[in-house]
């Protein structure tokens, strides 16, 4: 807890550059991060919260293929499902509740089988957006 300031501080950085990042590539089809100015929320976010955390979704163009693709393609970030960590982790919802959720039901909640999540450590911001740009070559 004696960091968790100035670690948060970090994620929301980080995470914020990450996301205009993906916002503005052409490979991407949408972004979702309250820190953007584009997020329909953007006022919701500004009065209930400090920072935007360290936690965004997207999904590349060219749906689920391209969203394996893109996730066999990264190196820094770990494919697991978790928040408030150190090291950044990435995974496809659709993919990790197939078991439980049925395609119809993602589809009724507006979840994209394309939507990738991705909780934002500590790296450094250059490695994190050279990663994610070398891995959206791929899709």
């Amino acid at each position: 807890l004696r960091t968790l300031g100035v670690r948060m501080e970090r994620h929301n950085r980080t995470a914020s550059a990450v996301a205009r990042f993906l916002e503005a590539h052409p490979r991407v089809e949408r972004v979702y991060f309250p820190g953007l100015e584009s997020h329909p929320q953007r006022a919701v976010f500004e009065k209930q919260m400090t920072g935007p955390s360290g936690v965004l979704s997207f999904e590349p163009r060219g749906g689920a293929p391209a969203a394996e693709r893109l996730l066999s393609a990264l190196r820094l970030p770990a494919r697991a499902a978790s928040v408030g960590g150190v090291e950044s982790l990435v995974v496809r919802p659709a993919e990790m509740l197939a078991a439980s959720v049925s395609a119809e039901e993602f589809a009724e909640a507006g979840v994209s089988p394309a939507l990738v999540r991705l909780s934002v450590g500590l790296e450094d911001e250059g490695d994190l957006i050279h990663d994610l740009d070398t891995a959206l070559s791929h899709v």
